[in-house]
């Protein structure tokens, strides 16, 4: 067996620079790919928006959700505080019923315009307390000629930033009386 000086044992013969086409090219498969991502998150959009009444919108403030009506069984959030002294806990229907107004207790007192919450479950957010500042998700429901909300879930923000605001004012108007 005779070999060429270029070839060598162990050793394939140099590449011709030419390969069998095997399908799509890079770019195609890319903008493939792209299409597909865009065409998913616009249909997913577009699904959310339907579902949600044409808006992105987290959730209303009190006097916005009483301001206008609202057939029953929508889903919402509604945002508020929980009115001071009306946080009653049912332990043997295990469900908290607490009212919730529009402007903290502690700035604007207590509120003639309150909305009635039921909330079926005794685990509330640790920050659950009167005052707390609230966002209530569920739907609106008449119970004995009155709105109800019916909430599924209850969530709580952390008040801190707003403690420590309160605290260096109450520090600068001692420092202003000395």
């Amino acid at each position: 067996m005779t070999q060429s000086p270029d070839e060598r044992p162990g050793e394939m013969a140099p590449d011709s620079g030419l390969r069998p086409e095997s399908g799509p090219g890079k770019g195609l498969q890319i903008t493939l790919g792209a299409a597909v991502v865009i065409a998913l998150l616009g249909w997913y959009g577009y699904t959310n928006l339907q579902q949600q009444g044409s808006s992105f919108q987290y959730f209303q403030t009190l006097d916005e959700f009483l301001a206008q009506p609202t057939p029953p069984e929508t889903s919402l959030r509604v945002h508020g505080y929980v009115a001071n002294a009306s946080i009653e806990r049912d332990l043997e229907g295990k469900e908290v019923r607490f009212e919730v107004q529009n402007d903290p207790p502690h700035a604007a007192g207590d509120s003639d315009r309150t909305l009635r919450v039921l909330y079926a479950s005794l685990e509330t957010p640790d920050l659950f307390k009167d005052g707390a500042e609230v966002v209530i998700e569920g739907h609106l429901q008449s119970s004995s000629g009155e709105p109800v909300f019916v909430a599924q879930n209850v969530l709580a923000k952390c008040p801190s930033k707003f403690e420590a605001k309160l605290a260096v004012e109450a520090a600068a108007e001692d420092d202003a009386r000395l």
